[in-house]
């Protein structure tokens, strides 16, 4: 195990032990979470490499209870005695530490005791001077499309395997391997004073589903030259159409304002709102854990529970929080297995794709940036800066920034008309762009 090459079962007997290790020190119960990540990634500028950064890293996150009192350690020495230290300070915690009623493991019944295998993990054989040259493809490709295209400001490819075992005393030890690798361009354009920069990237658990370096080169050329002339716009209210890859952020945080740990500590504004309405009645918002290959499946949570499909919101209802073992205990509910987030989230699409939505609205901001942090899960408020196009007539006229785009989330959320079939899958959320009815739009 010294040069990152790992097996499932010397995994399962790392957990077994440091598990073993706690309850002879006087846990009444333990969990343990190893992650263990190889790889590189590389960055060519100007037809050559411009850096190499190797990767491996690991990691044990050990938990144990005294009752309902708990203690944590972490390390990332492996060694027998460094174990031994590290349950013993955790203990040592755990005996000075308040009792908390929620504290503690998840019952026997709910782990993942047969879970299925999802594909996760396809290495790829690719060395790093493979991947430089890769690089450098790109980077000629993009420069090469466009001569208002000045210069590649990054063109990476990253490559990493990893695996996951977690394990506590229920009985329980779950171990599994993923991969993932990605290839990105980064580029800035210039046409007179005006300098505009945009990427594009294609990631995947699988290399042969890797977006080829063409259409990586092609896409960020596009996205870049397209920014060059973009002005402001007057401020108003109007229809804003989120493309796809920034649309699952409204997503994101509707995740977030439904998620136990912000319910149980009352910082949401979705707080009481179950079984009532939240979307529109033609929109179903669930997760998929288990499609194979997905960036965002897994077996189990990061309790040990398995994972399953869960509907969130039901023909615009909210039916379910998302919840782990301990915010579920604190509001008194079941954990929906979804202790670290959710895995494989879709909504409900259309069958338009961006341009079809982009002439139901007929006027109004296409949004392909967004920037800031201006997002407050307490009241919903949303107002954040942006960039993107104007549209008249269906039809993008010009390019637009240094804007403002504000709303309420729950407005948002209950006035959403269509979301469009150009499903963006790299990540967890999986959604097309979101067409609203309105936002205001600070400009001039």
């Amino acid at each position: 195990m010294i040069e990152g090459h790992y097996h499932s079962d010397e995994l399962h007997r790392l957990v077994s032990d440091i598990l073993r290790e706690a309850k002879q020190q006087g846990a009444t119960d333990a969990e343990v979470d190893v992650g263990i990540n190889h790889g590189f990634s590389v960055s060519a500028r100007q037809g050559k490499a411009e850096s190499i950064e190797y990767n491996q890293d690991k990691l044990i996150d050990l938990t144990v209870y005294f009752g309902q009192r708990t203690g944590s350690s972490s390390l990332s020495d492996f060694r027998p005695e460094a174990i031994q230290a590290a349950v013993r300070a955790a203990c040592s915690i755990a005996r000075f530490t308040d009792q908390d009623d929620c504290a503690g493991l998840a019952d026997a019944a709910l782990m993942a005791r047969h879970y299925p295998n999802l594909d996760l993990s396809h290495p790829w054989a690719i060395s790093v001077e493979q991947a430089v040259e890769l690089a450098c493809e790109c980077e000629a490709k993009a420069l090469a499309q466009d001569k208002r295209i000045t210069q590649a400001e990054s063109v990476s490819v990253a490559t990493g395997n990893a695996w996951h075992a977690y394990g506590n005393t229920r009985d329980f030890i779950g171990v599994f391997p993923t991969s993932r690798h990605e290839i990105s361009c980064v580029l800035v354009a210039k046409q007179g004073d005006d300098m505009q920069r945009d990427y594009s990237y294609t990631v995947s658990r699988d290399p042969s589903l890797l977006e080829s370096v063409d259409n990586v080169a092609n896409q960020a050329v596009h996205r870049t030259v397209r920014r060059l002339g973009a002005r402001r716009i007057a401020t108003q209210q109007v229809p804003v159409i989120f493309a796809a890859e920034e649309a699952r952020h409204l997503l994101s945080h509707f995740i977030s304002a439904i998620s136990g740990s912000h319910l149980y500590r009352k910082s949401s504004f979705l707080l009481d709102q179950l079984n009532k309405p939240i979307f529109p009645a033609h929109i179903t918002i669930e997760e998929r854990p288990h499609l194979p290959k997905l960036l965002g499946s897994s077996p189990f949570d990061d309790n040990g529970v398995a994972t399953r499909n869960n509907r969130f919101i039901d023909e615009g209802i909210l039916k379910s929080y998302v919840l782990g073992v301990y915010s579920a205990r604190q509001l008194k509910m079941q954990t929906t297995g979804n202790a670290g987030g959710v895995h494989n989230l879709f909504i409900t699409t259309s069958n338009k794709d961006l341009s079809a939505l982009l002439k139901t609205m007929n006027r109004g901001l296409l949004v392909t940036e967004v920037m800031g942090q201006g997002v407050n899960l307490v009241t919903g408020d949303y107002s954040r800066g942006a960039a993107g196009f104007w549209i008249e007539s269906g039809e993008i006229q010009y390019p637009v920034q240094e804007i403002t785009i504000a709303s309420n989330l729950r407005d948002l959320y209950l006035h959403l008309i269509e979301v469009g079939s150009d499903i963006d899958t790299r990540g967890n959320i999986l959604t097309g762009s979101i067409l609203v009815n309105h936002m205001m739009v600070a400009g001039n």
